[in-house]
């Protein structure tokens, strides 16, 4: 038996933001939290996110991109949306999950030189990282 708190971060892809959350939550929260991310709309890990993480020390090339779908009927302390589109076609979720939402900026979406698409990756990556620092937040 676990005393770990289920966390669930959504995304449309399941390819880059939920799945570095995903990955920075494990390793900075793992003895707190159970940890798994999944899309509405999933496609392929992004190679850009994989590298991201690798500089922090965080391996996430074995994850794959979920649908939301998998994981219907399974129990969640929190659901954590990390875009505006997985925000709107979030699944209901039974239990007493508290649903939080911060928008980041897709990083998948960016067409551009590597070093460009690489510069913005660590961007989002570093920003998910701080507004996780936080979570959960504080209750009134």
């Amino acid at each position: 038996m676990t005393n770990k708190k289920r966390v669930l971060i959504l995304c449309t892809g399941n390819s880059a933001r939920s799945q570095m959350a995903e990955g920075l939550l494990r390793q900075d929260a793992g003895d707190r939290f159970e940890v798994f991310s999944a899309g509405t709309n999933p496609g392929q890990v992004r190679p850009e996110a994989i590298a991201v993480m690798r500089e922090l020390g965080i391996d996430i090339s074995g994850h794959r991109s979920k649908h939301v779908d998998e994981l219907q009927g399974r129990q969640f302390d929190y659901v954590l949306t990390v875009c505006d589109n997985a925000r709107q076609n979030c699944p209901y979720f039974p239990g007493t999950a508290v649903t939080l939402h911060h928008s980041f900026q897709d990083p998948a979406a960016f067409q551009g030189a590597e070093t460009d698409r690489l510069a913005l990756f660590r961007h989002v990556r570093d920003l998910i990282r701080e507004y996780l620092r936080t979570f959960p937040p504080r209750q009134p």
